[in-house]
């Protein structure tokens, strides 16, 4: 077996089950779960149509590229989204089935084993970036969460006899769990030191069009675009599971350098991970409509007004800039872990959430995680009011 597999972690949820081993819930409660980020708002008539109306596509084997149509959709999208000059389908696009698996892969194809190359990475964090890191023969370095900054990682940390090591930096913006989205100057600390270091940033851009003001989230392209340089170094993720509540479709894209796309295709060719061609069909549907999303998001805007007044009474907890977690400290009210608050909520209220500690990693001397919890506000309305009612009483009866 590959001695590398044993520097991975059993992923957060296998935590979650280890920890809730031997619990029997509360019965009188019906279960509710704020553990998985999974969207849970029913996907568009549309999109399931386009999908059952191009079946017979399964007949034929798609390209690792994807349809000339597939590829317009999407720099289409990008350029309506992000206002950026237009795109080149044939070389600055590709899609990819999910974003979760082309930011594994895209480690496996940057990255030299041989330089004893590191890999920065968020902290709290996507844990699929710590593993490509460990299997691309790479080192992960885990930046902190600043929260004087909005969660956003505090590159400073950085040693500077690291920076030349560097050969990848993972970004999610917004960010999962803490909802933080970069600015334009945080952008611009990362190209330069892109530039001065040569390494390659991978923005993870999933929850881009969950947000809550008038104000879109700022993607890494068009941060490019504003500061007046290339995409150079620079590749974009993007999905629709969380966009079109189309989780089970495994529909995104990779955008940005040509060059580095070039060589991500011949590695995808390799790599088997062509996407259906009926699934490409819906893809441009849903790329091609924003009144679903603008709905989509009108749902969230609805949950996370009414949940978080709720929750900010017991907990440190506010608004995020965007996405669908709320990132909360749970030790406002009572002296309390985040694993003993997950625990004794699923047993005595039937609630589930992540302890924050399991979606980060200790580091610098801390665990940004610890004593906070992640809770995905993906079902309906009604659903998210009760589960906060149980954990608002929960909270207060353990301070009492």
């Amino acid at each position: 077996m590959n001695p590398l597999l044993a520097k991975l972690q059993p992923y957060p949820f296998e935590k979650l089950r280890q920890l809730f081993a031997g619990v029997t819930p509360n019965s009188d409660y019906a279960p509710i779960s704020l553990g998985i980020g999974e969207p849970k708002h029913p996907t568009p008539a549309f999109i399931q149509q386009a999908l059952a109306d191009h079946v017979s596509g399964l007949a034929n084997y798609p390209t690792t590229a994807g349809s000339d149509a597939l590829r317009q959709a999407i720099c289409g999208w990008l350029e309506r989204r992000y206002g950026l000059p237009a795109l080149n389908p044939a070389t600055e696009v590709l899609p990819v089935n999910g974003s979760r698996e082309a930011l594994f892969a895209l480690a496996q194809a940057v990255i030299d084993p041989m330089a004893k190359a590191v890999v920065v990475c968020p902290n709290p964090f996507y844990q699929i970036y710590e593993g490509a890191a460990f299997l691309a023969g790479a080192e992960p370095f885990f930046a902190n969460s600043d929260p004087a900054r909005n969660f956003a990682p505090d590159f400073s940390s950085v040693p500077t006899d690291v920076w030349p090591r560097v050969q990848l930096l993972y970004i999610c913006t917004p960010g999962n769990p803490t909802g933080a989205v970069l600015t334009l100057d945080d952008w611009k600390e990362l190209f330069t030191l892109s530039d001065r270091h040569g390494f390659v940033i991978a923005a993870d851009e999933c929850y881009s069009e969950i947000y809550f003001g008038d104000q879109k989230p700022l993607g890494a392209m068009e941060a490019a675009h504003q500061l007046g340089r290339s995409y150079e170094r620079l590749i974009a993720f993007s999905s629709l599971s969380k966009r079109s509540n189309v989780p089970g479709m495994r529909s995104g894209f990779v955008a940005g350098d040509p060059a580095i796309l070039k060589q991500f295709l011949l590695y995808r060719t390799y790599h088997g991970s062509a996407m259906s061609p009926s699934v490409q069909s819906a893809s441009i549907v849903a790329w091609n409509d924003e009144t679903h999303v603008e709905e989509n998001r009108a749902k969230y805007l609805r949950k996370f007004n009414q949940v978080t007044p709720m929750l900010a009474e017991i907990f440190d907890v506010a608004l995020p800039d965007a996405g669908f977690y709320l990132w909360a400290r749970v030790d406002k009210l009572a002296k309390i872990t985040d694993t003993e608050f997950a625990r004794r909520l699923y047993a005595e209220y039937n609630v589930t959430v992540l302890p924050g500690s399991y979606v980060a990693r200790d580091a610098h001397g801390i665990n940004p995680g610890a004593n906070r919890i992640r809770m995905a506000l993906v079902a309906e309305v009604d659903e998210c009011l009760e589960a906060a009612r149980r954990i608002v009483e929960f909270t207060r009866k353990l301070a009492a």
